[in-house]
């Protein structure tokens, strides 16, 4: 008789990763699937479709299925958890015996929304699937004491969305949710570049830009960095040297409605929470807290310390899993 098996899913809008009790993060694979547009068929999920984006035959196109952190097409996101289910089954080792599956959605997510998620998880093979919030499970994830009367502020700043929620008690006491976050940088430096240069470049070449020069709004040296396009003028390949500088400018907009969305939510702090948040400070966590002078920036501009999670990538996806043994109490806060 083979127990249930428990995992935990964070469902990214740019990655999705598994967490098993046991073993840890099984599975982290960019949410990306790769479809036959004639048959219908998904010929390739995670990494291996990700590397065919902008470079398919026209038959076959490679899709995000997970818009802003939500479920945009569900027949293919459906697929594609099937085909996460297996891979995960397989690293466990074991047939999956419809797993207990605990999933986070986007604080702002609407019911719809929530249940296009459960329906998605059941039609993949779960036997039961929970819900939780994304910043509460990546404040477990962070071991914040969350189901202690203490405010723990998270910023989770991850690829569809960011996420700012004041937890306390199990439970989120003030949130906001804004759809700016690492995939609206990228296609603001796209935007940027074919202003500027008269350059089209792709989403990856974007990505690469903002890992390796991307800089919060703080003093920095120079960093400089050559890119390849397509000149719109002439039509043909054309290279450009970009610099960190404009690289913040193109960033500055949407830079500036995440501390809009933080400052937000620390004034709809109750007075008894804010103390808390002065000696604790703020956790970030998500691919967003990786960005380059981020922690100093917000430090400065929120006057509170800010603190990077152990491991920003996977802090979802390991308080997805964590929380399974504290679903119950979840559970009776939600309530």
């Amino acid at each position: 008789m083979l127990t249930t098996t428990e995992i935990g899913i964070d469902l990214g809008t740019a990655n999705i990763l598994v967490y098993s009790k046991n073993k840890g993060i099984i599975l982290n694979e960019p949410s990306v699937v790769a479809i036959d547009k004639v048959t219908k068929k998904v010929l390739a999920v995670g990494s291996e479709a990700k590397d065919m984006i902008g470079k398919t035959p026209g038959k076959i196109i490679a899709v995000r299925p997970l818009k802003d952190g939500v479920i945009a097409d569900y027949d293919i996101t459906t697929d594609m958890l099937k085909h996460i289910m297996k891979i995960a089954a397989r690293k466990l080792g074991m047939s999956l015996r419809k797993p207990t599956v605990v999933v986070c959605t986007p604080s702002g997510a609407t019911s719809v929304e929530r249940r296009a998620i459960q329906d998605a998880i059941k039609s993949a093979g779960a036997k039961e699937v929970h819900l939780i919030e994304e910043p509460v499970a990546a404040a477990i994830g962070a071991d914040l004491p969350v189901d202690e009367p203490t405010a723990n502020v998270v910023v989770d700043i991850g690829g569809g969305t960011t996420e700012v929620a004041i937890i306390s008690f199990g439970g989120v006491v003030s949130c906001h949710s804004i759809r700016i976050a690492g995939d609206q940088l990228d296609e603001e430096i796209i935007q940027y570049v074919r202003k500027n240069y008269n350059l089209l470049i792709g989403e990856r070449t974007a990505e690469k830009m903002k890992i390796e020069i991307g800089y919060a709004l703080v003093k920095h040296e120079e960093e400089t960095m050559d890119i390849r396009g397509r000149d719109l003028v002439t039509g043909l390949p054309k290279t450009i040297t970009v610099s960190s500088f404009q690289m913040q400018d193109a960033m500055k907009e949407s830079l500036l409605h995440i501390l809009e969305a933080i400052r937000a939510t620390l004034e709809d702090c109750p007075p008894e929470l804010s103390g808390d948040i002065v000696d604790r400070g703020v956790i970030l966590t998500g691919g967003g807290a990786l960005m380059k002078g981020i922690q100093e920036w917000l430090s400065q501009e929120i006057v509170v310390p800010v603190h990077i999670a152990p491991s920003p990538l996977e802090c979802v996806a390991i308080g997805t899993g964590k929380s399974l043994t504290v679903i119950s109490k979840l559970m009776k806060s939600a309530k």
